[in-house]
């Protein structure tokens, strides 16, 4: 592109948005990349502070910013992304479904690492509704050198940087620990909350039972949910280090395999997670601690909505979940 006078632009192609901002009335482009500038066009492009103005001349070595901003696009939309139009040289990625954001976010930090590349997105592991903006993406002159889309390119390597997991359907067992509760001392209220948060996801409790703080008996209903093809059991109660409080034993004697028992999240530091393998289906157990059941939002409103969407769960992933753990 060159710069020129905008008196002297009449012919010319614009290589970029003009935009126009009355403040409470409109900010959108007066004037759109590729347009051919006419004598009418001088006044108003001068009422908009253009004394000069930029206009496209071909040159190999370089793109335009809406042409950088479509190779973003490309190598960031994966599954579950709509891409907006172009327009003054940014693109967003909207969810078309409901799920949750993953990112590569060792990849998406290398690429932003570039010089005048810029992507930016919500926040890593979260539920997104449909018609979300979960990404931008542009880079920051109106025309970048070629060379380093080619960089950014090798780096993002073959594989798109975002996606949307979509909610899968589970029957979900859920087995209430507690001698108060099983022998109707008091009433069951952690009930409820597990049925509202499943609500939000589309499920419901399948089957649900009663334990005392025994291990055999806890032990004996993940067995016979396990065994009636639930696809995810949630064990409430019996979580801390009191001597009565034996759910996590019940779930390692269970043969599952044991992610964590304990995660850097308050509420919820006492949260356990396990696998169970039937067939080659992995069953998450999720051992809940008795917080979930009066705070609002706990380390369960974290590792929920990703179990939902099918994710296998690593350990560092949780081990992670300090920074930002304080809920």
């Amino acid at each position: 592109m060159k710069q020129i006078k905008t008196e002297d632009a009449v012919g010319q192609i614009l290589c970029h948005d003009i935009t126009q901002i009355v403040r409470g009335v409109i900010k959108d482009a007066k004037f759109r990349k590729g347009h051919v500038i006419t004598e009418e066009d001088i006044p108003v492009l001068l009422s908009l502070g253009k004394e000069n103005i930029y206009v496209w001349e071909n040159d190999d070595t370089k793109l335009h910013e809406n042409d950088a901003a479509e190779i973003l696009r490309r190598l960031c939309q994966g599954a579950g992304l709509e891409p907006t139009a172009v327009k003054e040289g940014k693109i967003e990625l909207k969810a078309a479904y409901d799920g949750v954001i993953h990112i590569d976010e060792d990849k998406l930090n290398a690429v932003n690492e570039i010089d005048e590349i810029c992507i930016a997105t919500v926040s890593n592991h979260i539920p997104v509704r449909r018609g979300k903006s979960v990404a931008g993406m542009r880079v920051i002159p109106l025309v970048i050198d070629k060379s380093k889309m080619d960089a950014v390119q090798i780096i993002a390597g073959s594989e798109p940087l975002i996606k949307i997991m979509p909610y899968k359907k589970f029957n979900v067992g859920l087995i209430v620990t507690g001698s108060e509760i099983f022998h109707k001392r008091v009433e069951d209220t952690f009930t409820p909350v597990i049925e509202a948060k499943l609500k939000n996801f589309g499920l419901m409790i399948n089957e649900r039972r009663l334990s005392d703080d025994s291990k055999e008996m806890t032990l004996s209903h993940i067995n016979e949910l396990i065994n009636l093809g639930m696809d995810m059991i949630i064990c409430t109660g019996g979580m801390s280090v009191d001597p009565d409080d034996r759910t996590p034993a019940a779930i390692r004697d269970s043969g599952a395999d044991v992610v964590t028992y304990g995660v850097p999240v308050l509420p919820g530091a006492m949260f356990m997670l396990a696998y169970y393998k039937r067939d080659d289906i992995s069953i998450p157990i999720m051992g809940l601690p008795g917080c979930v059941m009066y705070c609002s939002k706990t380390v369960f409103d974290m590792v929920l909505p990703r179990v939902v969407a099918g994710e296998i769960i690593e350990r560092n992933q949780l081990r992670h979940l300090g920074v930002g753990g304080l809920l």
